[in-house]
């Protein structure tokens, strides 16, 4: 069986190591006799799994001993809530909108306090990111989001917030590249785009900012009793969990996040300089915010878009079409999607290219 070039922005495809270790491990781990998916959490073989996962995630990422590591359930978008309810001291809160999530995390923190949306990219469908240097002092954190999978973009600085917390969702840039953890109070991430399997969600909290949650906060939003529980307040999602660990191992065997952000800008260069050069296709966001995770281009034409995804997966490009939001098509280029996937895709555009003018 031929495995596609699949281009989803998530759930995303996985490295063939990774799936092909967890094919042998599939119904007897290291011995135990059993799969990780029939595993007790509680179980000490289970415990050492998910140590050793977020040993090496912190490893991975240089994350200070002074932040915690949640591996929780309910995607980013979970967070939209849990963020506010974990943080927001005196009711206020600053929010960079520039896309689809960003603007729903907004929207979702005006139930529990007062939004004071700085800036928004929303003028020219979310083709650039807003710079913003001043923020509210009032407020309790600022949140961004790093990389906005619809659109294509990605930050090309780090706001600089002084004493207010930054929060980030990295949902679709997490481990593609280095990030300085201690610029952030507050980091989450849906592990299906780089990570993992669907089902586990990354938070990243420095320490001095649990233990502010408001008096209604869920238990299950709550970030102290989750860090008090070792994220395990109930049974986490084991067996994607056990997945990223393969990641994270995988990671550290190409050389760390160093060596993927390298590969991944050369992925990302290769695309980019095709469709700077090409008369048929155009991308879609700004040279200087571009994205390095999701590349979104269009033809112009609507049914010639529809023409060239059809035709796209008939040859193995699957899950390309872009999103509503934008139209076109969109070439998700995780860690996961080898050089040689772009450079299929860039020849097979250039052949629809030479028919299609």
């Amino acid at each position: 069986m031929k495995r596609v070039y699949n281009f989803s922005a998530g759930p995303s495809m996985l490295p063939l190591e990774v799936l092909e270790t967890a094919k042998n491990e599939m119904t007897d781990f290291n011995g135990s006799g059993m799969s990780v998916m029939e595993m007790s959490h509680r179980s000490p073989v289970y415990q050492a799994i998910f140590d050793e996962a977020q040993a090496n995630l912190r490893k991975l990422m240089d994350i200070p001993d002074n932040y915690q590591i949640l591996f929780l359930q309910g995607g980013a978008s979970q967070q939209f809530s849990a963020v506010p309810l974990n943080l927001m001291k005196t009711g206020k809160a600053d929010y960079i909108v520039s896309g689809q999530f960003s603007g729903k995390a907004a929207e979702e923190a005006k139930k529990y306090g007062e939004v004071n949306v700085l800036a928004t990219s929303k003028d020219r469908t979310f083709a650039y990111v807003p710079h913003v240097t001043e923020f509210d002092k009032d407020a309790d954190y600022v949140h961004i989001c790093f990389n906005n999978t619809i659109f294509g973009t990605q930050y090309n600085y780090i706001p600089e917030t002084g004493d207010i917390p930054l929060v980030a969702d990295i949902s679709s840039c997490i481990l593609s590249r280095p990030i300085p953890v201690d610029k952030f109070g507050v980091l989450y991430a849906g592990a299906q785009k780089n990570v993992g399997p669907a089902g586990l969600t990354i938070v990243i909290v420095r320490n001095d900012l649990l233990g502010n949650a408001r008096p209604d906060t869920p238990v299950m939003l709550n970030w102290q009793v989750q860090a008090e529980n070792g994220s395990m307040y109930n049974t986490p999602p084991c067996y994607s969990i056990y997945v990223a660990g393969l990641v994270f191992k995988w990671l550290l065997a190409l050389g760390g996040l160093t060596a993927m952000q390298q590969i991944n800008e050369h992925k990302a260069a290769m695309l980019y300089d095709y469709l700077d050069s090409s008369k048929l296709f155009k991308p879609t966001a700004d040279k200087e915010f571009r994205s390095i995770m999701n590349v979104c281009f269009v033809t112009g034409d609507p049914d010639l878009d529809k023409k060239f995804c059809s035709e796209a997966g008939a040859n193995g490009f699957v899950n390309i079409k872009g999103h509503r939001s934008v139209g076109g098509m969109r070439a998700s280029i995780y860690n996961a999607m080898p050089i040689e996937g772009v450079a299929a895709l860039i020849d097979f555009m250039k052949d629809f290219e030479a028919k299609n003018q």
